[in-house]
């Protein structure tokens, strides 16, 4: 498929995600190693369904679980890179404050980075954070965490969860000394220039475009401009597992930098490329997951049907994804509010992996143009 023919079937399938009612508005974005070949930025629809105002490169999506490789996970490369801790460090080391419980004295970094720390994925915790004062819900979250029962032992099963994440954000906040928005803006965000593209808080950083999320029952209003995720949004907005909102560019800028470091083109400043590399690669075989990084199932992938073997990605629950097939040496990354207005709407289950079919299947691992 020629560039144009490619940028003719994105268009279409842009269109058809908004009139299917899909999402109210969408970004799609490809890119390259190659900085040759013109990256294609496409933009669909409107912020919300109740306005006009369209989607743009200036327009910012509530990233959801994106938060987890982009700010989580590469802020703990860099503390390795610092030479802080190591992907051996257990959890009483990753916390050193804190006495830690002896279910969960073995679990190390690369566990919890690889979801298999024996966590469960998901508790709502904000139903009791919300009734405490701010000030008393750090304390009061990471008690939570370190009481809640493992579902297995430490490296038994992987189990997608956004408990470790958490962990993970208070392990950081104790080992630097600042909090997960102000090290990943610092040491990731801001050596690339997207300190101001790529954020958490976003409506504390002054009038910006939002893309709107979901009606949500429980907060009475029409998320636009805070975070979706519930208990991220009980902590002020920054959180190990969800925060993040950014543009495509942004996003864009940042897969790029990770396709050029994975195929040795480029490093960032903070982390050893190695260590990256490494961590976007499977770490217990086919279909496990990196640190931090997915990586495709074989069959009935979000990825599609095309993506390589050698891949890695990660999806967000907004409606949010970046899938990076280094074979082919292309990066996809959408970006919609599926959940606007209403958090049931799965109808981008089935319009993920024809997005990434129409692309991967463009490129063989020798024609990147």
């Amino acid at each position: 498929m020629r560039h144009d023919e490619l940028t003719h079937a994105l268009i279409s399938l842009g269109q058809e995600a908004v009139s299917m009612g899909i999402c109210s508005g969408a970004a799609i974005g490809v890119t390259f190693t190659s900085p040759s070949t013109a990256e294609q930025q496409l933009y669909f629809g409107h912020l919300d369904q109740y306005t006009t105002h369209p989607v743009s490169k200036t327009s910012l999506f509530d990233l959801a679980s994106l938060t987890k490789p982009f700010a989580t996970t590469l802020s703990c490369l860099a503390l390795i890179s610092q030479d802080t801790i190591t992907l051996a460090t257990t959890l009483p080391q990753l916390l050193p404050k804190i006495e830690v419980p002896a279910d969960k004295r073995d679990i190390t970094l690369a566990q919890l980075l690889s979801h298999r720390s024996g966590l469960p994925a998901h508790r709502p915790y904000y139903l009791k954070l919300t009734k405490l004062p701010r000030a008393k819900r750090q304390h009061a979250l990471l008690a939570m965490l370190l009481a809640e029962p493992l579902q297995t032992a430490p490296d038994q099963l992987e189990v997608y969860s956004d408990l470790g994440f958490m962990l993970l954000g208070e392990c950081i906040r104790q080992l630097s000394g600042k909090d997960l928005e102000q090290f990943s803006c610092e040491t990731i965000f801001r050596p690339l220039g997207l300190e101001k593209k790529i954020l958490f808080c976003p409506k504390e950083n002054g009038k910006k475009e939002f893309v709107a999320t979901e009606k949500c029952a429980w907060r009475q209003t029409l998320l636009c401009g805070e975070v979706h995720d519930q208990n991220c949004w009980a902590m002020g907005g920054v959180c190990g597992q969800a925060g993040l909102f950014a543009t495509l560019p942004a996003v864009l800028h940042l897969v790029r930098l990770l396709l050029q470091i994975k195929t040795r083109q480029a490093s960032h400043p903070a982390i050893a490329t190695p260590l990256l590399q490494q961590a976007m690669t499977s770490q217990h075989g086919p279909q496990s997951w990196g640190l931090g990084f997915d990586t495709p199932d074989l069959t009935n992938s979000a990825a599609g049907r095309f993506i390589s073997a050698e891949s890695c990605g990660h999806l967000g629950f907004s409606g949010t994804s970046f899938w990076l097939d280094f074979s082919k040496e292309v990066g996809v990354v959408l970006l919609t509010n599926r959940i606007h207005p209403n958090a049931d709407n799965n109808k981008i289950r089935a319009f993920r992996p024809r997005l990434h079919d129409a692309v991967f299947s463009s490129f063989r691992g020798d024609e990147k143009n």
